[in-house]
């Protein structure tokens, strides 16, 4: 009598060859696996935020990673005016001073105005950008329909770069506008660029849109929660009016002003905070990470 997990040798011929080349022992797998290491972001207080463990004693002990993952894919979301972009570029601009190339998919603003706003960020960050302003390579999705509407294109178009100028990061913003529009297709286009950045071991940055609707602190985004659900990590970006006496006491804020507000919403890669802290963005639009929601 057949057991209920054997099959005939005939209903085996009836699926397709099997993928061999997907198959590992975990063995095989760890010897292929990237060391994992921190990657300093250029932003205060955000590095020490993640951190890895290790038996000492037979006790666990925390060991900052001193930034975000290697090779991890983040998305970092939010409504407008979170600081979601000056993250990205302070992060940019922190790797391209390291000597690190770094491609920037700019999908919203041309290359010539994003290139400004980078300056202005190594200059609030007290470096000279003309020093290192070639380890940065630019393609302009926002100029160029094409690469904006074709994705394998785009992919392509990455590719050259990645290949050519040795880049080891990748920065994304926005994803959103790569699937506008067309919202039922986020989860093919997300899951397309993760498994590319994979595949080139990239450490990347992909910014994605709230919409207003949203939850302000959950890590849902425009095309639902297509993006968190694929990357590697979340970080989320809030802003909140104190609008009554209950916000005035828990952000210690006078009723009328607005707090801003950041959380890591998971890293598949390492261990991380999970406070919600506060968040500001100084007058030369540099994005800082402060202290918890009380303390």
């Amino acid at each position: 009598m057949k057991r209920e997990t054997e099959i005939t040798e005939k209903e085996f011929k009836e699926y397709p060859e099997p993928a061999l080349k997907a198959i590992f022992t975990a063995r095989e797998a760890l010897e292929r696996a990237p060391e994992i290491v921190g990657v300093p972001t250029g932003i205060e207080g955000l590095d020490e935020l993640f951190y890895t463990t290790t038996s000492k004693g037979g006790k666990l002990i925390k060991q900052p990673l001193g930034g975000i993952p290697a090779y991890s894919v983040f998305n970092i979301t939010g409504v407008s005016d979170t600081g979601k972009s000056l993250m990205v570029e302070q992060f940019t601009v922190q790797q391209a001073k390291k000597g690190n190339k770094v491609a920037f998919i700019t999908v919203e603003a041309p290359a010539n105005f994003l290139v400004a706003g980078l300056k202005l960020r190594a200059q609030a960050m007290g470096y000279d950008f003309e020093k290192f302003e070639d380890n940065i390579i630019l393609i302009d999705a926002a100029s160029y329909g094409s690469l904006r509407d074709n994705i394998p294109e785009l992919l392509s178009t990455l590719a050259y770069v990645i290949q050519n100028y040795k880049v080891k990061f990748t920065v994304i913003d926005s994803v959103t506008g790569l699937f506008e529009n067309r919202e039922m297709l986020a989860r093919v286009v997300v899951r397309q660029i993760f498994n590319f950045l994979k595949k080139w071991y990239q450490t990347a940055l992909l910014v994605s849109q709230k919409r207003s609707g949203h939850e302000e602190l959950t890590a849902e985004a425009a095309g639902g929660y297509a993006v968190g659900h694929i990357v590697d990590g979340t970080i989320v970006l809030a802003k909140e009016l104190v609008d009554s006496a209950y916000k005035s006491k828990l952000y210690k804020k006078e009723i009328g002003e607005i707090v801003r507000l950041f959380r890591i919403d998971g890293c598949r890669l390492s261990g991380h905070d999970t406070k919600t802290h506060f968040l500001e963005i100084t007058e030369t639009g540099l994005v800082k990470i402060l202290e918890p929601i009380g303390g």
